[in-house]
């Protein structure tokens, strides 16, 4: 007697898990888009006591866009991670609503207010991560074109200082201004600098890892190798002596730094890091003075001094005000005074929504961001190849780094930068960088969860 053919239950379950993703997926997409049509209301309720269907409509072609985008995940990357897009979308809403909060105030509510222009900039992004994940099927084709990400992100970081299209706004040159469009070419540098030092990393991790002598039981890099961390320390000190963009060097160098750390598991690494960081920013703080001013704003916000000299603690201090009016539960969606505090739509989007949602509605916010990293982390180490984990985890470390600095600035946790809130904060180049990161984390996790893997009978 010979025993029957048992089913594969593996390949059932094989088959089952992508539905049971792009479901939870759909399910958590709308609570999101209800979460920010609530927003939008509330905000109308609070603000003018009554609803403006227009934005409303406005929002619901925003989240068709996000559907079709849920809809072609279904088909390109079945098994991509169901977190990641529904984070990104209530993220974007909260900051719409916010925006949009901030105009009626100044009774900005026509076809070219801030939050107008926010939702046509985040359905470009929406639509430019739609195309990357319709593009790119398999993310190891980035690393054939390691060094051209490199040179493109030099590129980019050069264009602000070029006469003609480089702007100045607020003191730094990180913009481009070509006909009625500025930009901000720093924010899609951060992707390509994240490729090209995932390519980098994986072609030179054996002598930056294996190589070097020990020193109070760590092993330290030779002097020829440290040639890349100095380079990238020279871009970082560059991008804040000649752009005075204290937000954007700080982020690159820590980029790096995270991602040669995540490749060769050096502690050295780490702690040469810190001592070039702590060290640019003694020298950069007694040799440039709008960076010297940073540090007087951090550490001396309520001197009568600081705070009425000119670029002095004023916005910082109006930031605390704003938090502390907020309290726990907030003064409610369009009923605080976050314009009080200049530039609350971008830089101070974290003080405005913590002041009508108080900390119970910035901690709901911190938390969506610490899940969308730890999503993407988790991506990074459950991927095979090496390329794909740094890659990961740098482009989730980026969204973390940018919140820390963002936030850490608001809250006086470290001293404040220019950088701008990821998804939250008005402005289209960021949201552009941001939402490639989401299709980019979504086809490495379905690249992941695609690849074979040993079986043990």
């Amino acid at each position: 007697m010979t025993d029957a053919p048992r089913p594969d239950t593996g390949r059932v379950r094989r088959l089952r898990l992508p539905a049971r993703l792009r479901n939870l997926e759909l399910l958590l997409l709308l609570i999101a888009c209800g979460i920010n049509a609530a927003a939008i209301v509330l905000v109308q309720l609070g603000a003018l006591g009554h609803v403006d269907l227009t934005l409303v409509y406005l929002g619901v072609g925003l989240s068709v866009l996000v559907f079709g985008m849920h809809i072609a995940l279904r088909y390109v990357a079945p098994q991509a991670d169901p977190f990641l897009l529904p984070i990104a979308t209530v993220l974007n809403g909260i900051g719409i609503a916010e925006i949009y909060r901030i105009d009626i105030h100044y009774a900005d509510v026509g076809w070219n207010s801030a939050g107008v222009r926010q939702i046509v900039w985040s359905a470009i992004a929406i639509i430019c991560a739609l195309v990357v994940i319709m593009v790119i099927r398999n993310h190891r084709v980035l690393q054939r074109y390691t060094y051209i990400f490199g040179f493109a992100a030099l590129l980019l970081l050069l264009l602000p200082m070029l006469p003609g299209i480089g702007q100045e706004i607020f003191g730094a040159r990180v913009w481009i201004h070509i006909g009625p469009f500025s930009f901000q070419p720093g924010e899609i540098a951060k992707l390509c600098l994240a490729v090209f030092f995932a390519g980098y990393l994986v072609q030179r991790r054996d002598s930056l890892s294996m190589v070097g002598k020990k020193f109070l039981g760590m092993r330290f890099p030779r002097a020829r190798d440290l040639g890349p961390i100095l380079v990238v320390w020279l871009m970082s000190m560059a991008v804040i002596v000649f752009q005075r963009d204290l937000g954007t060097g700080l982020l690159i160098f820590g980029l790096f730094l995270v991602m040669i750390y995540t490749a060769t598991a050096r502690i050295s690494w780490v702690i040469l890091g810190v001592l070039l960081i702590v060290g640019g920013a003694v020298v950069a703080s007694q040799v440039l003075p709008y960076v010297n001013d940073r540090f007087q704003n951090w550490l001396n916000p309520f001197s009568q001094q600081v705070y009425d000299a000119q670029g002095g603690s004023f916005q910082l201090v109006q930031g605390l005000f704003g938090l502390a009016h907020g309290g726990l539960i907030g003064t409610g969606l369009g009923q605080g005074q976050p314009w009080v505090t200049p530039v609350a739509n971008s830089d101070y989007i974290i003080a405005s929504l913590g002041e009508e949602l108080g900390l119970a509605g910035l901690f709901a916010i911190f938390a969506l961001y610490l899940l969308f990293v730890a999503r993407g982390l988790r991506i990074g180490f459950a991927g095979q190849d090496d390329f794909g984990k740094l890659l990961a985890v740098g482009l989730s470390f980026t969204v973390a780094l940018q919140c820390f600095i963002v936030i850490g600035g608001v809250t006086r946790v470290i001293p404040l930068t220019g950088l701008t809130t990821p998804f939250l904060a008005a402005g289209g180049s960021s949201l552009v960088a941001n939402w490639i990161i989401v299709a980019l984390l979504l086809r490495l996790s379905d690249t992941v969860r695609n690849q074979p893997r040993l079986v043990v009978s």
